[in-house]
């Protein structure tokens, strides 16, 4: 368990918004997928609490639930930033120096690829692609896209964000 998920577990979380979701779907047959994607959109992840409270009100097995968790990519398990830098690692942006753009990232936060900073301000993702192949290399920050990047760019956009609230 990383830092931050270890941080999180230590803080109690509050289950009134899971338990006003799980109302709005309790009687709806097929309803996991929106339950979860409406947990995470509000905690911003998936608590392990939420996880049993919804096995008990939707009357199914915890390990059903992560199955699904652990299946899907747009689930995760433990807090993330505020900010998600997204690396482009695809065909195009790797030619152009997308590795030492993921390298820059670790250093200014040091965080690599699925991880998040200890004040969860920034998660970094390294994805297959993000679309903007003629923009190569590319990050997004949330859904903000920069392309044409240099490890200075990375560093201004960067600087930006950790000047922000």
């Amino acid at each position: 368990m990383s830092e931050t998920a270890e941080k999180a577990a230590e803080q109690e979380v509050d289950l009134t918004a899971c338990n006003e979701i799980l109302d709005q779907y309790q009687d709806m047959q097929g309803a996991l997928m929106p339950v979860l994607q409406a947990i995470q959109d509000h905690y911003g992840y998936i608590p392990e609490e939420t996880v049993h409270l919804t096995a008990d009100r939707l009357n199914i097995y915890a390990s059903q639930i992560y199955g699904v968790l652990t299946f899907y990519a747009q689930f995760h398990l433990e807090p993330r930033g505020k900010y998600i830098v997204r690396v482009c690692m695809g065909t195009a942006c790797h030619v152009k120096g997308a590795g030492r753009l993921g390298d820059r990232v670790k250093e200014l936060l040091g965080i690599s690829h699925a991880e998040t900073t200890e004040d969860v301000k920034f998660t970094c993702e390294y994805v297959a692609c993000i679309g903007a192949c003629g923009m190569a290399p590319v990050i997004m920050v949330n859904d903000a896209t920069y392309g044409s990047m240099s490890v200075q760019k990375l560093n201004e956009v960067i600087e930006k964000y950790q000047k922000m609230d």
